[in-house]
């Protein structure tokens, strides 16, 4: 196993690996509440692996989500390296704990090593939908206070899916959290059955060969991860548990550093925690990792529909489900590919796809599908009230499906691309592409639009050049 492993290694950074720069990672603190937040560096260091990303490609020009890195020149300002992300707290602030209080989380960027000290710069979207910088600061890689050493790896990467070398691919690191030693092989074979399936789906079959895929975990002394609601607390080097922010199925870690520190061990761009349960739940944030119950019945499409989160900044295109959101007072257009306000529609985002003639909005049984939503979700509401056995929680699933399925099929605009009103939470205002996609309920595709969304991140990692940028 370890002469395979060293083989793959090799395979994945390829000849190139040692001419690669070092990664260098910045951790620092972002803290608020909904209505201002700060900054405050806590640490630089540099990775045990070299920088993973093609070098040709270190400007992110997609104006993906609600920030969004620059590394500069620190003497002449030159950019040097960009990219869009978002971030947990980010999420939090529009919840109502942040109007009562302040919190702090953990959050890090990652860039390769420059030959010269550099400013990193976060920017945030401002009332304009346009970036600005909120915090900068000076990094010189070589500095005595920089973290040049780090601990042993505390377990070891299984290469699922090695297409060549890293900075030509995209590297999934899939983490494992629940999973006891004696829960190891069943974490592999979840992280070869989910990986598999993604590469079912479009556009990730087409670009499959764009992809390495890792797997590492470090073992639990039990199996499952935390669930408060239902007073289980299990420990964990991730600390990945269920009800955050008050939502029963939402999965995420809120430890980024125990998070990070463990995925540098393997090559990797973008991460997916499994956790090893039963109960339905999962989360994803824009580049910064997705998660997903792999025991689930519905663990296929949990762990697609939040990597499209995770990878592509896709938004929820459902709107009838409870969401630990508050719904925004204003209507800016969303940034990211899959919703919009619709404020133009003669110029609607995904234009190259809407067919002559098609109404926008479009019309669709809106009020009959929400009808059945509602008494859907009162049904969903009981069984977890009563802790009902997942299999109820998965019959009730299906149902809402094939219910969903017979209301469109016959519907005029059934297979079109338009403006379906009903997206990002919200029942009015908002409007999705398509009327049924694998981002608005548990149907199995992504809409065209959400391929194209996807795509370009797959091309900004492993697709065609990209255009050098400044700013």
């Amino acid at each position: 196993m370890l002469r395979f492993l060293a083989a793959a290694l090799t395979l994945a950074t390829g000849a190139a690996f040692a001419q690669q720069p070092a990664t260098v990672r910045l951790d620092y603190t972002h803290s608020g509440n909904a209505l201002s937040d700060s900054y405050a560096i806590e640490r630089v260091l540099i990775e045990p692996l070299p920088w993973p990303g093609d070098m040709a490609k270190n400007f992110d020009e997609t104006n993906r989500g609600q920030n969004r890195v620059e590394v500069v020149d620190a003497k002449t300002g030159d950019l040097l390296y960009s990219r869009g992300f978002s971030t947990v707290f980010g999420e939090w602030r529009t919840t109502e704990e942040a109007n009562k209080l302040s919190r702090s989380f953990s959050e890090s960027v990652r860039f390769p090593k420059f030959d010269r000290p550099v400013r990193v710069r976060i920017l945030k979207r401002d009332e304009r939908n346009a970036f600005s910088v909120v915090w900068s600061v000076e990094v010189d890689a070589d500095a005595q206070d920089v973290v040049k050493q780090q601990p042993p790896a505390p377990a070891k990467p299984i290469p699922i899916r090695v297409s060549g070398p890293s900075p030509q691919k995209v590297d999934l690191l899939i983490l494992g959290d629940g999973y006891t030693a004696q829960d190891l092989p069943k974490f592999e074979a979840d992280a070869r059955r989910l990986s598999s399936h993604l590469f079912t789906v479009s556009p990730f079959k087409e670009r499959a060969n764009d992809f390495n895929v890792w797997a590492l975990a470090v073992p639990t002394q039990e199996s499952g991860i935390t669930r408060p609601s239902t007073g289980v607390h299990h420990a964990s080097s991730l600390g990945t548990r269920y009800d955050i922010f008050g939502s029963e199925r939402y999965v995420l870690t809120l430890d980024n550093r125990a998070l990070r520190d463990i995925a540098q061990h393997a090559p990797y761009e973008f991460i997916e925690i499994l956790v090893n349960n039963e109960t339905y739940g999962g989360g994803g944030i824009f580049g910064q990792f997705s998660t997903a119950a792999a025991s689930n019945d519905w663990a296929n499409y949990l762990f697609v529909h939040e990597f499209g989160h995770h990878f592509a900044g896709l938004a929820d295109e459902y709107y009838t489900s409870p969401v630990a959101y508050q719904a925004a007072s204003t209507r800016m257009e969303p940034w990211e590919p899959n919703v919009t306000a619709l404020r133009d529609p003669d110029h609607i985002k995904w234009k190259q796809h809407v067919t002559a003639g098609t109404p926008l909005p479009t019309p669709w049984p809106k009020a009959e599908y929400e009808k059945a939503s509602r008494a859907y979700q009162k049904k969903r509401a009981a069984l977890r009230e009563k802790n009902r056995p997942e299999s109820e929680m998965n019959a009730l699933f299906r149902e809402d499906l094939a219910r969903t399925r017979a209301l469109f099929e016959k519907q005029q605009y059934r297979h079109a691309i338009g403006a379906f009103e009903g997206a990002n939470y919200e029942a009015t205002g908002y409007y999705r592409p398509a009327m049924q996609c694998i981002m608005f309920d548990r149907s199995e595709q992504f809409c065209p639009v959400c391929r194209d969304g996807i795509s370009d991140i797959i091309d900004l990692y492993a697709g065609p050049l990209s255009r050098p940028g400044g700013r």
